[in-house]
């Protein structure tokens, strides 16, 4: 089989090339990972990268279009009510049967995967694939992404016990606008300047983006290595957490279609809240975690939202194509 047609066939289920350079970047990381001076240098140039990506952010993100979405008031409120309230009450209700089969840094990453925001670009992609509201995608994944930077991080610290071993400082907060939020903001002031450039180089700024999450994946995935990530948890309990993720994942989907179909949401709304309300963003989700749990055992506290993120794309693609047919 030629290389073009394998690519054809793996998209078709949801498998595009981020995902297998995704995958590649773990295994690299597992096979040769950053140590010494190669990581400190690495640690600064991902930082930097990471500025950079919500600079761009910020720069393509249009005013006008959140000011058109907000005027659909219920759908804003249904997609932040399902990221920051749906989500973080099923990943606590699961965390006591989790504790009993995966080591307390995973329990933890998986309470991470619950507070995180929306994702913003594969939502509002999967949304105009479908046929949805593309501006209330855009207005819902944006706000969701902008509230998480100082949400996300609030949610975990009243979701972990007081008596756990992990502690999420509030300092990070700080750490956390300065590296996401103040990158954003300046993009946004720099759009009348940028706007075209950016919107002419789409595929620089996807670069960008990709560039630096795999850096981040590297980074994390690098030093559990070095830690011994894969002794503490072998591949039958990588696939435990596999299935988890997608439970997860399955449940909240279902529980959106349900409540959009009850309440009478037109059709073109029911997409938008079912995509940027069931995904997780590992663009924000990644660096924040760098931040949030310096000096711990970051590539296990990660590991769940790597493989949501990937379990989100590949069903999120899928049905996406389904819609449109529909």
């Amino acid at each position: 089989m030629s290389a073009s047609r394998l690519e054809a066939v793996l998209k078709r289920i949801g498998i595009d090339r981020y995902m297998v350079l995704l995958a590649t970047t773990v295994l690299l990381a597992s096979l040769v990972p950053a140590q010494g001076d190669f990581a400190v240098v690495l640690q600064h140039v991902t930082y930097w990268a990471i500025a950079l990506l919500f600079f761009l952010y910020g720069a393509k993100l249009s005013t006008a279009m959140i000011v058109s979405g907000l005027a659909n008031w219920k759908l804003q409120i249904a997609c932040l009510l399902c990221t920051f309230a749906l989500y973080p009450l099923l990943t606590m209700a699961a965390a006591p049967l989790l504790s009993a089969i995966f080591p307390a840094a995973v329990v933890l990453g998986f309470l991470y995967v619950g507070c995180m925001p929306s994702t913003v670009q594969s939502s509002i992609a999967f949304t105009s694939i479908s046929g949805g509201n593309v501006a209330g995608a855009i207005c819902a994944a944006s706000i969701s992404s902008l509230l998480g930077v100082v949400l996300s991080p609030l949610l975990l610290m009243v979701l972990i016990p007081a008596a756990a071993e992990f502690a999420v400082a509030p300092s990070a907060i700080w750490k956390i606008i300065q590296q996401i939020l103040l990158p954003f903001l300046v993009g946004q002031l720099c759009r009348p300047l940028l706007a075209d450039f950016v919107n002419r180089h789409k595929t620089t700024t996807m670069a960008v983006d990709r560039g630096a999450i795999l850096l981040i994946v590297y980074s994390a995935f690098s030093a559990g290595v070095v830690n011994g990530i894969w002794s503490v948890m072998p591949w039958q309990s990588v696939a435990g957490l596999v299935g988890l993720c997608a439970l997860l994942l399955a449940l909240v989907m279902g529980l959106i279609l349900l409540v959009s179909r009850v309440s009478g949401m037109n059709r073109a709304d029911m997409l938008a809240l079912f995509y940027c309300g069931s995904t997780k963003s590992l663009a924000t989700g990644l660096p924040m975690a760098a931040i949030l749990f310096a000096g711990q055992d970051i590539s296990l506290i990660v590991l769940p939202l790597m493989l949501f993120h990937l379990i989100q794309l590949i069903v999120h693609a899928v049905v996406s194509q389904r819609a449109r047919a529909a």
